[in-house]
């Protein structure tokens, strides 16, 4: 068994994360997004989609982007 690294449930069914040379343990999708997935730098909602790169800077979506003065960004539907 492992321990979830958010929530410290010690479970048998946890899995493991591999992103950028670091491995997490997570005992749910819950807790894996809690910890990995980027804030939107405008409306600080964590981006559990695809979301809006632009400058180094991540956003929910262009709307955002735009809010923040980034031209030319637009939503990929």
């Amino acid at each position: 068994m492992a321990t979830c690294e958010v929530c410290g449930n010690n479970y048998g069914m946890t899995f493991e994360v591999h992103a950028q040379g670091a491995v997490h343990v997570f005992d749910c999708f819950s807790c894996a997004i809690h910890r990995m997935a980027p804030i939107c730098e405008h409306c600080r909602v964590q981006i559990i989609g695809q979301g809006v790169e632009a400058e180094g800077h991540w956003y929910c979506g262009a709307h955002c982007a735009r809010a923040e003065g980034k031209a030319g960004i637009v939503d990929k539907v």
